[in-house]
């Protein structure tokens, strides 16, 4: 970092033909990983509604298809309706069983559901998804475990999608029957609006009673490529 000739310029010596020489520099290998940073985050299998939810809320325009994996990126919105406080919200691409090792998408997108305060687990009850609702509910809290225990610890907002559809009362109340009475589940449909501004309120409530999870250092020591 020495001084080049310019800096020994003068009125009557405006190119001097001399520097300083600088000193060996420092050279490192980085591994940088970027953790977008959201106030709540949507979590859930391909296709239970997550970019549509978004959308609606907030004027993020995420690509939405009906085929799986139409959320290749992590998409932000702002939210600012229903008189609560504006807070920002993901929609993370679907994950599957595996997605922990890999599967899917994988780890490269449950590294930003880290830097979220509150989860909306989304739940398909429509008949179309051919998945059962409560083993879907099992699945993706697994996959969070085994990447990080912590993330069970977040508050989660469960929410039922797609009760528009054909025979989403009847498997929700089958999904309800796995729970205790004071788990609350918010049936929800983007077709009709029902219940968003019961969900926004919930998030809202929960955003002023949970904390940052930011750590202030992380820092991986080696890196094998």
């Amino acid at each position: 970092g020495g001084r080049g000739n310019s800096a020994f310029a003068t009125s009557k010596n405006k190119a001097p033909r001399i520097q300083e020489n600088g000193e060996p520099g420092v050279e490192l290998n980085l591994h940088i990983e970027l953790k977008l940073l959201a106030d709540v985050g949507i979590i859930g299998f391909p296709s239970v509604g997550k970019s549509t939810l978004i959308t609606i809320l907030s004027n993020s325009r995420p690509k939405i298809a009906d085929y799986p994996f139409t959320t290749l990126i992590p998409n932000l919105g702002v939210v600012n309706r229903f008189n609560v406080k504006s807070f920002v919200l993901a929609d993370m691409p679907g994950l599957i069983e595996g997605a922990s090792n890999g599967e899917g998408l994988g780890i490269q997108f449950l590294k930003h559901i880290e830097r979220t305060r509150v989860l909306i687990h989304m739940i398909d009850m429509s008949s179309e998804s051919l998945r059962d609702p409560y083993n879907d509910y099992l699945v993706i809290n697994k996959e969070l475990e085994e990447y990080n225990p912590d993330l069970l610890k977040r508050p989660q907002i469960i929410v039922a999608s797609k009760m528009d559809a054909d025979m989403a009362e009847e498997r929700l109340e089958e999904f309800k029957a796995h729970f205790e009475e004071d788990i609350e589940v918010i049936p929800i449909s983007a077709m009709t609006n029902e219940n968003l501004d019961k969900l926004v309120y919930r998030i809202g409530k929960l955003l002023e009673e949970t904390p940052f999870f930011y750590k202030e250092k992380e820092v991986i020591d080696e890196y094998v490529e």
